[in-house]
């Protein structure tokens, strides 16, 4: 990690890149947020002209080297393609003929995308029916669910120029897929959410950063040895030193790191509770909401209750259900996203009306205040102590 220590990271960041539902509108683009930690970016999601929505933000796509998705509904994955083609130096191929461009440097890093059964089959396919060609590689592990084939690619098509054949087929234990990434400074584990179709939500955690330090209670200490003061650095971490008359001076214990939890489309993320418990952050879906006299489209037969019934069969949530959600598993921070294309994230007085209502409705089950997303939002996600 560019910016990753023995401290963690230097920032953690999320910028909303597209925040509508099934259709995008003039102010809402398909699904898609990018983590940010330190310098490196992570994907998740990846809706149709995504990295259009990365070229107008703050965000380098260079530095993506990390993309997951959360299911394979168009407008979570119908962008994958033509940004891979981007990220690794993408061209048009020839046939009939050796083209130089296949011969890849497999020693390069990959991009690693992690999805459910069926991402690897999508790639494979969109790549090789539009004689897509890369100049890096990249390798695509997929969450295999019990009821999933748990070997094999789930595609005929053999392995392309550019694909690692080290793609994992990682099984759910305990249900849940634990540590599916996880290295001296962060992690990240999944769970399955409840949609219309196979879907998972990520947990990103920070691992331990040191605890706060009172530098004054050690320099008695260090003066009276004559200790180097680089001392201080390695107390800082937490650790034990032992002075030269056998004092042993001990760092300040390691605290929790930060924790975002990520949900893909959900009527009901219940399985996700136990890696979700005390979020930082929670971003969770509201597609529909049931605003009389905010709303102009509003039914006069509506109810909270019909519409809460109407987003359930179509796998998705309302405002009062991410709220209660985030109650049930502590989150410090819920933000929501992937709203219907009937409310427009613009700024105008009509819109911010809209969003101000529907976060009333979250923030009235969760017992906090709550943010609406819009397209190019940036959160930073602050250490809880």
């Amino acid at each position: 990690m560019s910016q990753a220590t023995k401290a963690g990271f230097s920032s953690l960041n999320v910028t909303f890149l597209g925040t509508a539902s099934a259709q995008p509108s003039s102010t809402r683009n398909h699904s898609s947020l990018a983590l940010r930690l330190g310098g490196d970016v992570w994907l998740f999601d990846c809706g149709e002209a995504t990295q259009h929505q990365l070229q107008k933000s703050t965000v380098k796509m260079g530095r993506i080297g990390k993309i997951f998705i959360t299911h394979a509904h168009g407008d979570h994955i119908f962008g994958l393609i033509p940004l891979l083609a981007s990220c690794l130096n993408g061209a048009g191929g020839i046939t009939g003929a050796d083209d130089a461009r296949t011969h890849i440097n497999m020693d390069t890093p990959p991009i690693e995308i992690y999805g459910p059964l069926g991402t690897r089959a999508y790639i494979r396919t969109g790549m090789s029916y539009t004689h897509t060609l890369v100049g890096m590689p990249y390798v695509v592990h997929e969450l295999r669910f019990p009821t999933d084939p748990q070997e094999g690619d789930f595609t005929s098509l053999p392995l392309l120029p550019g694909e690692s054949p080290s793609g994992r087929n990682i099984p759910q234990v305990d249900g849940v897929w634990s540590n599916i990434f996880k290295d001296a400074t962060v992690s990240v584990s999944a769970a399955p959410i409840h949609h219309s179709v196979p879907c998972l939500g990520f947990v990103v955690t920070e691992a331990p950063v040191p605890g706060k330090m009172d530098f004054a209670k050690y320099i008695p200490d260090i003066k009276r040895t004559k200790a180097h003061m680089s001392v201080m650095s390695r107390l800082q971490q937490g650790e034990s030193v032992e002075l030269s008359d056998g004092t042993v001076l001990h760092g300040p214990s390691r605290r929790k790191g930060r924790k975002i939890v990520i949900l893909g489309d959900t009527y009901d993320p219940s399985p996700i509770c136990g890696l979700a418990m005390d979020a930082g952050l929670l971003i969770h879906e509201a597609t529909n909401a049931h605003l009389p006299g905010i709303d102009g489209n509003t039914k006069d037969s509506d109810t909270f209750e019909t519409v809460e019934a109407r987003a359930k069969s179509r796998g998705h949530s309302t405002p009062q259900m991410a709220g209660a959600f985030a109650k049930r598993i502590n989150a410090r921070l819920l933000v929501l996203n992937h709203f219907s294309a009937r409310y427009p994230g613009d700024e105008s007085e009509v819109s911010l009306k809209i969003m101000e209502a529907i976060a009333t409705l979250a923030s009235q089950a969760f017992g906090s205040n709550v943010t609406c997303a819009r397209d190019f939002m940036n959160i930073d996600v602050e250490s809880s102590e």
